[in-house]
């Protein structure tokens, strides 16, 4: 270590090899945190499925829905399917 070139040369890898090891560490807490948000997508939607499927299940059909301000609404606008006209 006599040489200054030397001591300069180490100083500089040392630098980089910090800068290295932060970077990486970067990286791995951003990962971490986009399976984090991911799962807790997952979980969300997986909530909002439950409640759709008893909300589904809490009407007859689940075919028509009551809404208090539009009365009785249909999905596709027309009969409700458990009533057919006889001929």
């Amino acid at each position: 270590m006599s040489d200054p070139s030397t001591y300069w040369l180490t100083i500089t890898n040392a630098a980089l090899g910090v800068v290295v090891l932060i970077c990486c560490v970067a990286v791995a807490i951003g990962v971490f945190q986009e399976i984090v948000a991911k799962r807790k997508k997952v979980a969300a939607m997986s909530k909002i499925d439950r409640e759709v499927s008893d909300l589904v299940a809490s009407f007859e059909d689940g075919h028509a829905f009551h809404l208090p301000q539009l009365g009785l609404t249909m999905a596709d606008g027309g009969e409700e399917l458990g009533k057919k006209e006889e001929k």
